[in-house]
């Protein structure tokens, strides 16, 4: 009997575990449905530029960036609500830094160009500028057709180097030189070892003008072009936020202030 008794009592628990173990419970709720998170919203813009490039970007006697197109920058990113941060990068290198988002604009004296529209997407133009050709003050040299036989500098990956070699004359130079930035260029000018330098006006009247009767600035020049900020071609979310505060800026006058401020009168087009 107790031996009955015994198996009875083991038949019940082995029925208890195995109801316990096929208890039905509820499902997890599928995830698959489940709304993506929301992307993070951007606080800060990194801008790429040649940090020796005057009157645009360059560092002043404190090594603080400063110029034209920094200042122009700040006013745009705090209408956006955005921190802005100036990062100098290698201008001959400056689409690999935005392609490969170690900047997420180029603010800094861009030309436009087709070639760059490849690679880049750009602001409406907000202003124009000229190649113009910088000679020794007393040169012999008076137009382009002077540089046959001749050493000229230029500054590496700007689009002077484009604008001089799309020219016939190019062929005739002795040499075209390029250097990293447009200031070694013009020291090597003022020494003798160049005959003529080719750089953005803007640039190259900012230098002479430091220099009084050391320099002379040609009639002649390579050809009119246009500066706008670059952004990567997949971002046309912040390429439209800068057009907007650009607009807005050229609209109540603050662009024109800040040019006042560089060049003494409004060259914003």
């Amino acid at each position: 009997m107790k031996k009955l008794t015994s198996l009875l009592m083991m038949s019940l628990t082995a029925g208890a575990l195995l109801s316990g173990c096929g208890k039905n419970e509820p499902a997890p709720a599928a995830q698959s449905g489940a709304a993506p998170a929301p992307a993070p919203v951007a606080s800060k813009i990194v801008i790429g530029l040649d940090d020796n490039f005057p009157p645009m970007g360059f560092r002043n006697e404190k090594n603080e960036l400063v110029g034209f197109d920094i200042d122009l920058a700040k006013e745009a990113a705090k209408r956006l609500g955005l921190e802005v941060e100036f990062k100098p990068i290698d201008w001959s290198a400056k689409e690999a830094e935005l392609n490969g988002k170690r900047v997420d604009a180029l603010w800094n004296g861009l030309t436009i160009t087709e070639e760059r529209k490849q690679n880049i997407g750009f602001t409406a133009p907000y202003m124009e500028n000229h190649q113009i050709i910088v000679v020794p003050a007393g040169s012999a040299i008076k137009a382009k057709a002077d540089l046959a036989g001749k050493v000229v500098g230029i500054q590496d990956g700007s689009s002077a180097v484009d604008a001089v070699q799309k020219d016939a004359v190019a062929g005739s130079f002795k040499e075209l030189k390029k250097f990293g930035d447009n200031v070694t260029a013009l020291m090597d000018l003022t020494t003798g070892r160049l005959d003529a330098v080719v750089l953005d006006e803007v640039v190259g009247r900012y230098y002479t003008s430091k220099k009084p009767g050391a320099y002379t600035v040609l009639d002649d020049n390579f050809g009119t072009e246009e500066y706008g900020v670059g952004t990567r071609k997949d971002d046309a979310a912040l390429l439209g936020k800068l057009q907007k505060a650009m607009d807005e800026m050229k609209a109540d006058g603050s662009a024109a202030r800040i040019s006042n401020e560089w060049f003494g009168k409004n060259i914003i087009k």
